[in-house]
């Protein structure tokens, strides 16, 4: 009699036990699985060596030209003159107390904080009221062809419009057609008595007779010190005045004869008349008649000119208005920031237009709708909606202006030039030349760094936040 299992089929495993293909799966998903791994780790080995052999290039280049000269910048910065005794701190002192240096260090502040606000500011006026006109287009073109001309160029244009001469210099001419309109400069400044005349200075600028005058008897008002192509173009020869009855006369003439001779005090016929020249009569400080001189210098004042002195006041002497010296110590700074903005304004223009072009329209028709005016719409919605926008265009013109260079070395005059200074033109000059201090500029190179460094990770830590969004 057979056993149970002799009828059966081959006796199962039980559920704990693994049966011989089982086991031969397993062996082979796990060879499988471990070839599949080391083959990953390969691929990834090579892409990251394919990565490297492609940056490679670029690293090399980006050390070169970037780490190692900051790194010996830094290292040089704590270097005396001569590069081989150890200074310290001493260069990053000098900064801060020399008078050069530091006009540098303070013309720089002044530039980061009112360049980038005026461009940013003009470049949204310009981009929001754009929108609304006909031409806006060919005006942002307008505005923005500045950005075409190299710092250079704009320099040298710039140098032209502030020429203190207003026969040249686009600014003065303006300003001195402007001027001009309500306070035309006299036709003889410079002009003057000789010792020998009877006139003495009058305080102020005036010059007046040394004796009162008296009627029926002709008064003689000699000056030099105009040149005679600067004389009226209808003045007149001058002619003594003739003696008149109970009225006070004389003559005011150029006492100067062209190629020599001629009398001192006494009309010449070849000099000319001075036409009109203001003549005042005073008594007891208070004028008490005034008349102008004709063109061959005679002029006649009333009796009551009798016994009193005669004036020349100073307007008749005022210096003609040449217009404002924009290259001057006082303004050499603010000019050429106004350079700065005329080449820059197009650029913040541009971007604050591509914001605005991409704000809902419909939030500044409801601000509309709920009674808004278009300067409350302008303020509360489109200035925070640009917000992100102002803030990429402020942060880098403030990188851009921490180096500005060009314009200032080209624009300034070398009488102006120490007012004017930057941190990247005194770096240029205390780096090269017969007097050349390399740790003093590359203590200045270090700090300009140091002040760049912060304003690029806001800008970075703003950009990435923006991503996030």
């Amino acid at each position: 009699m057979g056993t149970a299992t002799d009828g059966a089929g081959p006796a199962r495993p039980g559920p704990g036990t693994a049966g011989p293909q089982t086991e031969h799966k397993s062996a082979h998903d796990r060879g499988t699985g471990g070839g599949g791994a080391g083959r990953q780790g390969r691929t990834a080995i090579g892409r990251g060596l394919v990565a490297a052999g492609f940056l490679l290039p670029a690293l090399v280049l980006l050390g070169a030209l970037v780490v190692y000269p900051i790194g010996y910048s830094v290292q040089r910065s704590f270097f005396d003159r001569s590069g081989e005794g150890f200074a310290g701190l001493d260069n990053y002192v000098e900064i801060f107390t020399d008078d050069s240096i530091f006009t540098a260090v303070r013309n720089n502040a002044i530039w980061v904080l009112v360049a980038p606000v005026v461009a940013t500011a003009l470049g949204l006026i310009f981009a929001v009221l754009t929108e609304r006109v006909r031409w806006g287009t060919a005006f942002k073109l307008i505005v923005f062809m500045p950005m075409a001309i190299s710092m250079l160029a704009a320099g040298i244009i710039f140098r032209l419009v502030y020429e203190q001469d207003p026969e040249r210099g686009v600014a003065n001419a303006v300003w001195v057609g402007v001027h001009d309109t309500f306070a035309e400069s006299s036709v003889f400044p410079r002009a003057h008595p000789l010792p020998a005349h009877p006139l003495k200075e009058g305080g102020g600028g005036s010059f007046v007779t040394e004796e009162p005058v008296r009627a029926g008897r002709p008064v003689l008002l000699p000056l030099v010190g105009v040149a005679p192509g600067t004389m009226p173009s209808d003045a007149g020869a001058a002619r003594r005045a003739a003696p008149e009855t109970g009225r006070i006369t004389g003559t005011a003439w150029l006492d100067f004869t062209r190629g020599g001779g001629g009398t001192v005090n006494a009309v010449d016929p070849r000099e000319l008349g001075l036409k009109g020249l203001t003549v005042e009569a005073v008594k007891d400080g208070r004028v008490v008649a005034e008349t102008r001189a004709a063109a061959d210098g005679t002029f006649s004042l009333p009796a009551a000119a009798d016994g009193a002195l005669l004036r020349l006041p100073a307007d008749n002497f005022r210096e003609q208005y040449n217009g404002v010296d924009w290259l001057g110590p006082a303004l050499v700074t603010p000019a050429i920031i106004g350079s700065y903005v005329w080449m820059w304004a197009g650029f913040a223009m541009v971007l604050i237009a591509a914001g605005l072009a991409s704000v809902p329209r419909e939030l500044l028709e409801a601000a509309r709708m709920d009674g808004a005016n278009e300067w409350q719409v302008f303020r509360r919605v489109t200035v925070p909606l640009l917000a992100p926008v102002l803030a990429v265009v402020l942060v880098t013109l403030m990188i851009n202006v921490l180096k500005i260079f060009d314009l200032v070395y080209i624009i300034a005059p070398g009488s102006a030039q120490d007012d004017a200074n930057v941190l990247a033109l005194q770096l240029y000059r205390s780096s090269f030349g017969t007097d050349a201090h390399l740790g003093v500029g590359s203590a200045i190179a270090v700090l300009l760094l140091l002040l760049v460094v912060p304003v690029m990770f806001f800008n970075i830590r703003r950009m990435r936040r923006e991503s996030r969004r």
